[in-house]
């Protein structure tokens, strides 16, 4: 055997910091996505787009795809259906036809996001309640610098 064949000696997977926040990100998505299918018919990407719609209005499907970082087909899965259910309303871009933009329909669509949101408040709040407020805080503050340093990597930049 040679050195390649050897897995160096240094590397805890369970220590990785991109597993581990992966690991925690899917730990809270399963939790999340079990109670939104069972109580909303929801999965956890369809339940991302109206979040996002909710907060930011008359977004395109990669708009949305881009601010949340996630999967083009994926976004786009969860844009069809959510329309299927009636639950968003698509209208042309006024200077761009070719843009669709996308909103939370009146009625159904904007009373789903008003009964999930404080769902969601509720698990965040249950989530980091082992943390110290100064904690969350830090944390916060360390989750930005992270996004910051991981967009930069993904830009080329170090």
């Amino acid at each position: 055997m040679n050195e390649k064949d050897n897995p160096p000696d240094d590397f805890a997977l369970e220590e990785f910091l991109p597993y581990r926040l992966s690991l925690i990100s899917n730990t809270v998505s399963q939790g999340i996505s079990s109670a939104y299918r069972k109580q909303f018919s929801l999965s956890i990407t369809e339940w991302r787009v109206v979040a996002m719609l909710g907060r930011f209005p008359g977004l395109t499907a990669s708009e949305v795809m881009q601010r949340t970082a996630m999967d083009k087909v994926a976004v786009s899965r969860a844009v069809h259906h959510l329309l299927d259910k009636g639950l968003l309303v698509r209208t042309p871009h006024e200077e761009d036809r070719r843009r669709q933009l996308l909103h939370l329909a009146p009625g159904d669509g904007v009373a789903l996001f008003n009964e999930v949101v404080p769902k969601a408040l509720e698990y965040e709040r249950q989530f980091v309640s082992s943390l110290s407020d100064a904690e969350r805080e830090r944390f916060s503050e360390l989750l930005n610098k992270l996004q910051a340093a991981a967009e930069r990597l993904n830009r080329g930049q170090s």
